[in-house]
């Protein structure tokens, strides 16, 4: 593959030739991935510049050691934000190849400051269409808690209000939470593949596989225009030549080049983000209802590794916890792919066992489990890090730091630590006190029953966003001691409101592995919370547990 990329490049008269992990939806996860089939790296993120002599793979601090692995023999890794294409002296004024599908003006800037000749220009990978069509569909008000019409016109609303004629949706997972529509176009998020133009007097014109969205052509959707993703040039023609609003992240230099020919775009921040963002009474019920669910699984499955007679892998674990979802009937497939990192392998942040890697864990190995699934109707997303023999007390120290700044964040102070960057900096306080850290967010915004990743609140470093109730986030401070062991302690929370008080409260219902907690660290108040915390977690799952793993779940309340 990479040589046929050369010799597009050589062909072409270009130096360089750039190639991402989305598809033109800028979807996380996707069945297209050619980075993959040029790199072999696996991971979610990323992307690779291939050079008349060098190769370069870009990725961020999750998946470094996972890329030196899978890519290492082809690929320099290099680590963002540290280093990007721009900071290469070797690619300055040198002309670099692009497809304008699949890059924004936003993230060619990034990568690049226009530091090189970006020529648009296409390498036609050969993809399959995917096997079966799998038909849209529409969510209940019940499941959502609120109408399309109800959206809608918040969007009109705010169209009117900035005198902005038209708004662009390139994001699927915005057109989906608008229209309460899913499907099943990725791996593993109930999402439908689809663009939509919205004008401010609530016209819509819905771009996608018409085959599809068959299903959707009833009741408010008998006011839509349901065009083919081809007709999208067809379409701008035919409007007024008026304003623009549009979503830096996802419109593609091709499609925000189309629209500049006969618009004024006037905005690049799509509204949906915050109005998604924000879930309803409703979809926090749902959400609470289907970690209950997913708790029960993950309880059973902690119990079996705990206690079991024989020896296991990482990939008859990952097997093992399936099991245990599938016992509900609510339960549809996983949110992501598995992590089951034992020993050395939980060291890298977002490994993922294949049949190379796959280890025996032995009893003193700790496993690190990155998982979570979809339900009817909720996302979920948790991570324990458990052992079933004994383990050193500098591991015991260093999970219990990683512990201290988990709890950190859930109890914190939300008047005070009103965003993400002023969270994240909890979370660490334990590991820094001792001169160790981690190299990933502290937390993602997660979806309604859609990406398990999901913008704009996070918490890290560089995320600013005020938190606000009803916002869902991932809370998974961690340590990771290369070729030897990993940690991380992940619940997800959602921003709720007690008379005037913005606090944290948990979503997920699954102990936390006591056995590796060293209690002479933690003050009263963190035992106290602990205490609190496999009580709640008792009272919410006992009922669907048997004997034996009541009996245990009880012991860990002390």
């Amino acid at each position: 593959m990479i040589k046929h990329i050369k010799e597009f490049i050589k062909r072409n008269e270009l130096d360089g030739y750039i190639i991402p992990k989305n598809d033109h939806y800028f979807t996380e996860y996707s069945e297209i991935n050619n980075l993959n089939k040029v790199s072999n790296f696996t991971g979610s993120a990323g992307f690779a510049l291939i050079l008349v002599n060098k190769n370069y793979l870009f990725v961020d601090g999750r998946y470094t050691l996972q890329a030196k692995k899978e890519a290492g023999k082809n690929f320099k890794i290099l680590e963002i934000p540290f280093k990007w294409p721009k900071d290469l002296v070797v690619v300055k004024d040198k002309k670099i190849g692009f497809d304008p599908k699949l890059f924004t003006k936003e993230i060619l800037f990034k990568y690049f400051e226009n530091k090189v000749n970006l020529i648009p220009i296409s390498y036609k990978f050969k993809n399959r269409p995917p096997k079966k069509i799998h038909k849209f569909f529409n969510l209940k008000k019940s499941i959502i808690g609120e109408t399309p019409n109800s959206k809608i016109k918040k969007i009109s609303n705010f169209l009117n209000k900035k005198k902005i004629d038209y708004l662009y949706v390139s994001a699927s997972e915005n057109v989906n939470w608008l229209l309460n529509i899913r499907g099943k176009d990725l791996p593993n998020s109930p999402l439908a593949n689809c663009k939509l133009i919205i004008t401010k007097n609530k016209k819509l014109f819905f771009f996608s596989d018409l085959n599809k969205a068959s299903l959707l052509k009833n009741g408010i959707f008998n006011k839509i225009f349901f065009l083919k993703t081809k007709h999208f040039f067809k379409t701008i023609n035919s409007l007024a030549n008026r304003s623009f609003c549009i979503d830096k992240n996802t419109c593609s230099l091709y499609e925000e080049t189309i629209l500049k020919t006969n618009f004024k775009i006037v905005s690049y921040i799509d509204p949906i983000y915050q109005l998604k963002s924000i879930k309803n009474k409703t979809e926090i019920t749902n959400t609470q209802n289907a970690h209950i669910k997913d708790g029960v699984a993950l309880t059973k499955f902690l119990y079996w590794f705990k206690h079991r007679k024989k020896a296991t892998t990482e990939k008859k674990v990952e097997k093992k916890l399936e099991q245990f979802r599938k016992i509900s009937k609510d339960y549809m497939y996983p949110s992501f792919d598995t992590i089951a990192g034992s020993g050395p392998n939980g060291a890298i942040i977002h490994y993922k066992s294949n049949n190379l890697s796959n280890r025996k864990i032995n009893k003193n190995d700790l496993l690190l489990i990155d998982s979570g699934g979809q339900y009817k109707w909720g996302t979920t997303d948790v991570t324990r890090t458990i052992s079933s023999g004994k383990v050193p007390q500098i591991v015991k120290n260093n999970f219990t730091r990683v512990l201290k700044g988990h709890m950190a964040v859930i109890n914190c102070d939300l008047k005070k630590n009103y965003n993400g960057f002023l969270i994240d900096k909890l979370a660490r306080k334990y590991l820094l006190n001792v001169g160790l850290d981690y190299s990933h967010g502290t937390g993602h915004g997660v979806g309604f029953f859609l990406n398990v990743h999901e913008g704009p609140q996070a918490i890290s470093k560089y995320n600013y966003v005020t938190l606000k109730k009803g916002m869902i986030l991932s809370n998974e401070p961690g340590y990771y001691k290369k070729n030897s062991y990993g940690i991380r302690i992940e619940n997800l929370i959602f921003v709720d409101r007690i008379k005037n008080k913005l606090i944290f409260r948990n979503l997920t219902y699954a102990p936390i592995d006591i056995d590796l907690v060293n209690f002479e660290m933690l003050t009263n108040f963190e035992k106290r919370y602990l205490f609190d915390y496999h009580l709640d977690v008792y009272f919410r799952i006992s009922k669907f547990l048997n004997r034996k793993e009541k009996k245990w779940l009880v012991s860990l309340i002390n």
